[in-house]
């Protein structure tokens, strides 16, 4: 595990080379407790407190942690040969807090108790939502992450926004085709295609793959003029 952690850390350019030690220090602990929170995974008080230390120091952001994936990833890739697959799909990571501006909002789903005028009462679920980018051979062996957004919503939008005013079956018009794709969370579709482009270094061998969610017009012309190949699901029917 060691020497798998020295090498997701060659391509890391970290302002500091202590925080780049400090990162191979916390993955290692991480490694051997997947799944386990930060105090259980570092095992005692002193080991804990560095790994808060190194998440909450302003000199460290995303882009400094997953450089170093992002270049092993692409490493990998081109030491194999022929297609390779990159599987895009959305992951919300929830958390109970009772003020929900602290973290960020996810969605609403109804609580199962009705107002005064029958009306469901809904329960805002906060957290962080992350669109990631995973490489794969056509056999399922996984080459590591090529790209990842990460985001959070301060307030709702379109039909979420419309379900704040209860299920109540009333009718709403919402022409979605009429909104930018530039002011859509859908956009981060595009943005993975093409930071993934980038990170990859060879877009002919790519064939992008996602679900219903990723039928949009505009990420089929993102993926022509990049010069890749994508299977995506269709939830419209574009030739009636």
């Amino acid at each position: 595990m060691d020497v798998w952690v020295e090498h997701e850390l060659q391509g890391c350019h970290f302002p500091d080379q202590r925080l780049k030690s400090r990162m191979g220090k916390f993955l290692g602990k991480l490694s051997g407790k997947i799944g386990d929170s930060l105090p259980t995974a570092c095992q005692d008080w002193a080991a804990t407190k560095a790994a808060y230390r190194f998440l909450d120091n302003v000199r460290v952001s995303e882009q400094e942690i997953l450089s170093g994936h992002f270049h092993a990833t692409r490493e990998r890739f081109i030491s194999t040969d022929g297609p390779i697959l990159v599987l895009h799909d959305t992951t919300e990571f929830s958390y109970t807090r009772s003020d929900t501006q602290a973290i960020g909002q996810i969605r609403k789903v109804a609580g199962g108790q009705r107002d005064k005028t029958g009306r469901q009462r809904l329960h805002t679920v906060c957290g962080i939502l992350m669109h990631s980018s995973l490489v794969v051979t056509p056999e399922g062996l996984p080459l590591g992450l090529a790209a990842i957004k990460l985001w959070t919503r301060k307030k709702f939008k379109g039909l979420n926004a419309l379900m704040g005013r209860g299920l109540d079956g009333g009718k709403h018009s919402i022409n979605t085709a009429r909104i930018p794709i530039e002011e859509k969370e859908s956009l981060r579709w595009l943005e993975n295609v093409r930071q993934a482009t980038r990170n990859l270094g060879d877009a002919k061998r790519c064939v992008h793959i996602g679900d219903r969610e990723s039928d949009i017009y505009e990420l089929f012309s993102e993926c022509e003029s990049q010069g890749t190949k994508f299977v995506f699901r269709t939830c419209v029917n574009r030739r009636s």
